[in-house]
């Protein structure tokens, strides 16, 4: 019988930056078409602005491009050594920078045309004129990107918040312009009820939600940035044994380079010679350095602490572990969740909804009341409807919770941080930086019989001062150092000199000849001196003061914890059980911990992850709600959705506390918001409520958001 094995064709993945995009509709509307190509799976990204396509077949990249530009948005090719500038460039209508200089005109705009509008002291004769004047480039320049959706959406059957804002505003903007022509023909232009106003000050309060969540979304490479400038810039190559130094991209692989005390390593190699204690701390995340000498192996953007390392390279650019790391952020930003504004989500039934109602309101008029009144009632419904308190209830909420996170020592990076929050049930902490200093201190002292505890600490302290390893450090804290002569240091084993004419060592207790007895909670020195053992110095990384009741606390608002650590599993289980942790996931990779989130978020799991290391970028960007300590590197907290300040784990409970207070003012703020269109149309339909009165209470719903919001300010007190 013969076998035949089915042969699985490769797949090959493009990555696309998409442009243009105004909400999550718009998305799935990419997503849908380009799922439409054979052979392609596609899933399309609102929050990062970009789509990830998977082929089972050779497909030409420009046509996954023509195919996002035929749906009315732009693409390019996504390249890796673009940086976000590039792709902001395209970003078109909705980018951070188109928004903010809307919102700079319409601003300056639309304060005048609010002040002689809504103060009767402040009119003068033809006003209504210069409210025209003022409001019509913020109708249709500053307004442009949202009637450019509305018209997009309506090609494809489809109708979001900028359908309703675009409606809204130009029903305003065209019923003033009706009111001022009646006023012309024989009432006088002072006497007509005008919605000026209204329409360029819905306008700019939209505007300033979508900035700050553009912003937001900017953000979202910044991680990718702060990471590849970890990385050396210059490296000395040994050429004909000559130093040489060269900038990093004559580096190639199999060069030999030269990396003296207090450099970074200038990309992944072997050690060919000399010896050192190498900060492996952006990779590992913990303090303890490695002791590397010839034969090990190092890792590019780690530090060189002490000794001259001659290193080999084994790989440069793209394959380097900094590179893989960088990649591996970027996947877990995109494999987030998508984020879904409330306000849209609402509107896919509500726009359509107004919209008919005020269709039939016209019809019926005409049918029982043919006249003007037909149509006050049509375009009352319409104003009645204009989302002012739906544009303001996001951002008024965003901007006082943010601003009393700043208050607190909490950055909160965009509003879909807040909807991340409303079902976090588990929350993963690193160890190093997060629940402990993060810095090395002595633990305690062990001298053997008979032996002095100030001698002890004078002599280890004298030994250790020449060191610039941080365990060194610790230790030289103990007491003042006395001068040392014929110091050495034996890399991997500790150091040795003469003291007042005694041979002094400090090192593991192996070499020294003391019984090797594993700390749980640190690294144990021992101290002999002209071959007799004197004691022995625990040094460790200690435990916040804050931590245990920290994680109390977290267990208290429903948060299961989640120790996640690149230290031992002896020292990592010691530190779980000090501050009352279950579970533990000791001597992790970066890959490991990213690992870990994705586990439980496949488990159903809504995870935080608390961490302050380049290590930890990756877990942070692939939680669904990321939060970094302020005391920790540039990349973790790029990657992150919160950040903390002060670095202490008890203001991530206060972050928690505030996002979710913050994220319920907004739901507040929407519900009424709606609420009141809800029960205001019926009577704008019926002919009750004139478009200026309608125009009133819009108003109203505004104050009373603006209000709810402020409400945030005293929080915490």
């Amino acid at each position: 019988m013969t076998t035949h094995e089915t042969e699985v064709e490769p797949t090959t993945t493009y990555r696309l930056d998409i442009g243009g995009m105004s909400c999550t509709s718009c998305a799935a509307r990419i997503e849908k078409k380009l799922n439409r190509l054979d052979g392609v799976e596609a899933t399309v990204n609102y929050a990062t602005e970009k789509a990830t396509v998977h082929a089972h077949h050779a497909v030409d990249p420009d046509e996954l491009v023509q195919t996002v530009e035929k749906t009315g948005y732009t693409a390019q090719v996504h390249d890796p050594h673009a940086g976000h500038e590039g792709h902001a460039a395209h970003g078109g209508l909705h980018s951070a920078e188109s928004m903010r200089k809307r919102l700079i005109v319409a601003t300056i705009l639309t304060l005048p045309v609010l002040a002689i509008s809504m103060v009767p002291g402040l009119q003068f004769t033809g006003w209504p004129w210069v409210a025209l004047a003022l409001t019509t480039p913020v109708v249709l320049w500053c307004a442009y990107p949202f009637h450019w959706s509305a018209v997009l959406n309506l090609r494809h059957g489809a109708a979001t918040m900028d359908t309703l804002i675009s409606m809204g505003v130009t029903a305003a903007y065209a019923w003033s312009l009706v009111q001022l022509w009646i006023g012309v023909t024989g009432h006088g232009v002072e006497h007509g009820h005008y919605y000026f106003e209204t329409a360029a000050a819905v306008t700019t309060f939209i505007l300033a939600g979508h900035y700050l969540e553009a912003t937001a979304k900017g953000r979202s490479s910044a991680a990718l940035r702060a990471l590849m400038d970890l990385g050396a810039k210059q490296v000395t190559l040994l050429r004909d044994g000559r130093e040489v130094e060269v900038p990093i991209e004559q580096l190639h692989a199999g060069d030999t380079f030269v990396v003296r005390p207090g450099e970074k390593i200038a990309t992944d190699g072997d050690v060919v010679d000399g010896a050192s204690a190498v900060d492996e701390s952006m990779l590992t995340g913990e303090s303890v350095p490695i002791d590397v000498a010839t034969g090990d192996t190092v890792t590019g953007a780690t530090v060189n602490q002490s000794g001259r390392l001659v290193v080999r390279a084994t790989a440069v650019g793209q394959d380097t572990q900094l590179a893989q790391m960088a990649r591996l952020v970027e996947e877990a930003q995109e494999g987030k969740a998508e984020v879904q504004r409330l306000a849209d989500r609402i509107s896919a039934w509500f726009v359509p909804g107004v919209i008919a109602i005020s269709a039939v309101t016209l019809l019926v008029w005409l049918l029982v009341a043919p006249g003007i009144g037909a149509f006050e009632a049509a375009v009352a419904v319409l104003i009645i409807a204009c989302p002012c308190a739906l544009g303001l209830a996001t951002p008024t909420a965003l901007m006082v919770g943010t601003g009393r996170g700043a208050q607190l020592g909490i950055l909160i990076k965009g509003p879909q941080v807040l909807e991340s929050t409303r079902a976090i049930d588990t929350i993963v902490l690193d160890k190093t930086g997060t629940i402990t200093t993060g810095t090395m201190t002595v633990a305690h002292v062990d001298p053997a019989p008979g032996v002095d505890v100030d001698e002890l600490h004078r002599l280890a302290a004298s030994v250790e001062a020449a060191s610039e390893h941080p365990v060194a450090r610790a230790i030289t804290a103990l007491a003042e150092p006395l001068p040392v002569t014929a110091f050495r240091n034996h890399a991997g084993q500790g150091v040795e000199g003469t003291v007042d004419g005694h041979v002094v060592r400090a090192g593991r207790p192996g070499w020294i000849g003391a019984e090797d007895r594993p700390d749980r909670t640190g690294t144990v020195i021992a101290v002999s001196r002209d071959g007799e053992v004197l004691g022995t110095i625990t040094v460790a990384d200690r435990v916040k003061e804050s931590s245990r009741e920290a994680v109390a606390d977290l267990r208290r608002l429903g948060l299961e914890p989640i120790l996640l650590t690149g230290d031992n599993e002896r020292v990592a289980t010691a530190v779980a059980a000090e501050v009352g942790i279950d579970r533990v996931h000791a001597e992790v990779t970066p890959q490991d911990k990213l690992d870990v989130v994705r586990d439980l978020r496949d488990q159903g799991r809504v995870v935080a992850m608390v961490g302050d290391g380049v290590n930890d970028a990756a877990a942070l960007a692939g939680a669904d709600l990321g939060i970094a300590m302020g005391t920790g590197t540039d990349v973790a907290i790029a990657a992150s959705d919160l950040t903390l300040v002060h670095g202490d784990l008890a203001t991530a409970v206060t972050a928690v506390e505030l996002s979710r207070a913050t994220l319920r003012t907004i739901k507040g703020n929407l519900f009424w918001a709606f609420a009141y269109n809800v029960a205001a149309i019926p009577l704008a339909a019926l002919g009750f409520l004139s478009p200026m009165i309608a125009g009133f209470a819009m108003a109203a719903s505004s104050v009373f958001v603006v209000t709810n919001s402020l409400r945030l300010r005293r929080f915490g007190h």
